[in-house]
């Protein structure tokens, strides 16, 4: 009998729509059955993926609207919420306060004043910007709708702007979230002399659709790039937020919380461990819990977590990092 989190997964990826669970899950079943010798219900599932020449498509409802027109976005049903997230108080603040003007719109509108929706998040990759706009799509209670640059982006002239056009409309239809990741892709200096008059379209055309967008269309920017974004695209953000690198008190509490969630406690003191992951970002810090879960499950029942944390200690201190990364500076 198949796994059952993988069927889970499997009635996950078929409810949302998510493709590369559906493919990751159904893969790893395949190789599963295999190592059971059924070769022949092994073989028809692959028929499913592109491993006996057959084409990989199964059904995605975001994929494309009613009229067969194609959407430029892949709907997430958020599950994150602001509670789950590690947030600097000044960003959690101004996030508790965005989602009140939308819960109380009504009022705000009688005295002709608007929600704010619209955000720009900046900071180094892996400290929550994707997941901060997932939370803010689940505290709203709207999907979120992620922006599929590989169908916006054309290369004939003119075609990355009416595809923009596109997008916004669609979007503009439904109370949502609408999540730009990588932003600086689409919103780059348009004085940059080593960029075409191409981008200067893209550019201009992207500031017309956001101060067109209406309020209950909240967008959120991310970018590890904010000095690549051009100015006049900052100026059209109500709210500009940083999520730096998390600072040591911020890792204390995020390897409490792994302890609550996971029941794995790691034998050092969260001052300790805090100190020695110094510089991590909380995907990394997420990287490094989930190496020590691997090798505790592994080694059970005589599992021993201290030792197993003080082994990774050693390898995440040897680890290769990229040459042009800075010290970052950390607050203990």
């Amino acid at each position: 009998m198949a796994r059952a989190d993988l069927l889970l997964d499997i009635v996950k990826a078929g409810a949302e729509g998510d493709q590369e669970l559906f493919r990751k899950a159904l893969e790893a079943m395949i190789t599963e059955e295999r190592a059971k010798q059924h070769n022949i219900l092994a073989d028809r599932m692959a028929e499913h993926l592109n491993l006996n020449g057959k084409p990989f498509r199964p059904m995605r409802p975001t994929t494309t609207a009613p009229n067969g027109e194609v959407k430029f976005y892949h709907e997430v049903r958020p599950r994150r919420e602001f509670k789950d997230l590690l947030l600097p108080p000044p960003v959690q603040q101004a996030c508790l306060e965005l989602v009140e003007e939308h819960n109380r719109g009504d009022l705000l509108r009688a005295y002709n004043l608007e929600p704010r929706n619209r955000i720009l998040l900046v900071g180094p990759p892996g400290n929550g910007k994707t997941s901060l706009a997932e939370a803010l799509a689940q505290e709203l209670g709207t999907p979120m709708l992620v922006v599929r640059y590989e169908s916006i982006i054309g290369s004939y002239l003119g075609e990355t702007a009416v595809r923009l056009a596109k997008l916004f409309a669609q979007a503009r239809t439904q109370r949502c979230v609408l999540f730009f990741d990588e932003f600086d892709v689409i919103g780059k200096e348009r004085g940059d002399v080593h960029e075409t008059g191409e981008i200067k379209r893209v550019v201009s055309s992207l500031l017309l659709q956001i101060d067109q967008l209406p309020s209950h269309v909240v967008v959120v920017t991310a970018t590890n790039h904010s000095e690549l974004l051009d100015r006049a695209v900052w100026r059209r953000f109500q709210l500009r937020l940083d999520l730096p690198t998390p600072g040591k008190g911020q890792r204390m509490a995020w390897l409490q919380m792994f302890e609550n969630r996971s029941g794995l406690q790691l034998g050092y003191s969260h001052d300790h461990l805090a100190r020695r992951l110094a510089g991590l970002s909380f995907a990394e810090l997420e990287q490094f819990a989930q190496d020590v879960q691997r090798r505790y499950v592994l080694t059970m029942p005589g599992a021993d977590a201290r030792g197993i944390v003080a082994d990774r200690l050693k390898q995440w201190t040897n680890r290769a990092v990229p040459s042009s990364s800075s010290q970052v500076n950390d607050d203990g």
